[in-house]
């Protein structure tokens, strides 16, 4: 009985620290490391504004062609250093005519279709700036963006910088929106915090950006290409920086449906990264960013969700030796756990008949996040998580 509340309280502390708890160390250590910090510490520099081309790897983009074209150009960055630059391999819906009706645009097409990532490791030798900035077709910048990632890379030892994914929510959004917005707006004060005790863990496929020389090129079945590009770079000794005020916006998922699905494969992903970046997990090489790594992202995509039904499941024996109805701590715990299942289980259902009741989202949510992980680890095991673009609709 009592290996079995070790197991539990184990199970626990996996849970809470991942989710929750290493947001609350990390900000602890950041007001340590600010009483230690030199006040003389450089600052960007707001000056520095060398060449950089904005990349978007695109396919069947039609929509938001001229969409996106209009928000670059009105980006505050001098146009002159600003190279535009589109990548459209197996594009069929017309997506590289219509750019050709705008001046100014590099268009690179190719009838195959090869991935995302086959269409980054095409491009990339393309780019002549020092800086390229990766950006999705459907996500618009902030038009301060683009000055502001730049300015980062005045620090030599910066490699990388992300910015950040907002999404559009409206007061009728469903449990995907709701949840989703809530989702980023917490994981980016994580960001901001991670940067600030050593490096951001991953940058946002969004909207990012590197320097052009440390691209590696990456394995074409790769599924998290921001991700992998991003963590790459730190391991050749470069931090990831991170400007919430550099932001890209997009629409939420149409429902959780094309959320779950947009999930289930950044958790196929996830578990392919954990694997290919192993050597992250190595303290004695990496330090704060292996500590970082691990309990940023690696408990996220493993222990975490793993640990949700086994805690249940220990708690449920525990309360049944105590007196699952006599509402002692392990009954407590146990019927807790029910309740949260219950209303994820009832944000569903409620969803389903377009009833929405926000304080079910972010449980619904949550439960949704961690299936998605149970899924994509299934996928990535069979091999059928496609690498080719699987967008998920975004609602209107």
């Amino acid at each position: 009985m009592n290996a079995l509340k070790f197991t539990f309280w184990i199970l626990l502390f996996v849970v809470f620290y991942a989710y929750i708890g290493y947001g609350i160390l990390l900000f602890f250590l950041i007001r340590v490391k600010r009483l230690f910090q030199n006040s003389n510490q450089k600052e960007p520099d707001i000056d520095f504004t060398p060449e950089v081309t904005l990349f978007v790897a695109a396919y069947n983009e039609r929509d938001y062609v001229a969409e996106k074209i209009k928000n670059s150009l009105e980006l505050n960055y001098p146009r002159e250093k600003l190279h535009l630059v589109w990548v459209t391999d197996g594009s069929d819906d017309g997506t590289p005519d219509l750019l050709k009706e705008f001046e100014g645009i590099e268009i690179y097409h190719l009838p195959e279709r090869n991935g995302k990532i086959g269409a980054m490791n095409r491009g990339i030798k393309l780019v002549k700036t020092p800086i390229v900035i990766f950006s999705d077709a459907n996500t618009m910048l902030g038009k301060e963006s683009i000055r502001r990632i730049v300015r980062l890379f005045s620090n030599p030892k910066v490699g990388c910088v992300s910015g950040e994914k907002r999404i559009f929510s409206k007061e009728k959004d469903a449990a995907a929106g709701a949840g989703e917005g809530l989702y980023w707006k917490y994981e980016s004060t994580l960001k901001k915090w991670d940067a600030e005790l050593y490096s951001v863990v991953g940058a946002a496929g969004e909207l990012f950006a590197i320097r052009t020389e440390l691209y590696q090129e990456v394995e074409r079945d790769t599924l998290l290409d921001d991700f992998i590009i991003s963590l790459r770079i730190t391991q050749e000794g470069f931090t990831i920086q991170y400007d919430p005020e550099a932001y890209a916006i997009e629409t939420a998922s149409e429902n959780v449906k094309e959320e779950l699905k947009r999930k289930v494969r950044i958790s196929a992903g996830g578990i392919q990264s954990v694997i290919r970046l192993r050597s992250l997990l190595n303290f004695f090489k990496y330090g704060t960013l292996s500590f970082q790594y691990i309990s940023h992202r690696v408990l996220r995509w493993t222990l975490a969700p793993l640990s949700l039904p086994l805690m249940l499941i220990t708690a449920f024996i525990l309360a049944i030796k105590e007196g699952i109805f006599d509402f002692r701590l392990y009954s407590i715990v146990f019927w807790l756990q029910i309740a949260f299942y219950i209303a994820a289980l009832l944000g569903w259902y409620l969803e389903n008949k377009s009833i929405r009741i926000k304080l079910l989202f972010v449980p619904y949510y949550f439960f949704i996040m961690n299936l998605s992980v149970f899924l994509g680890f299934k996928r990535y095991i069979n091999r059928t998580q496609s690498v080719n673009w699987e967008r998920a609709k975004r609602g209107k």
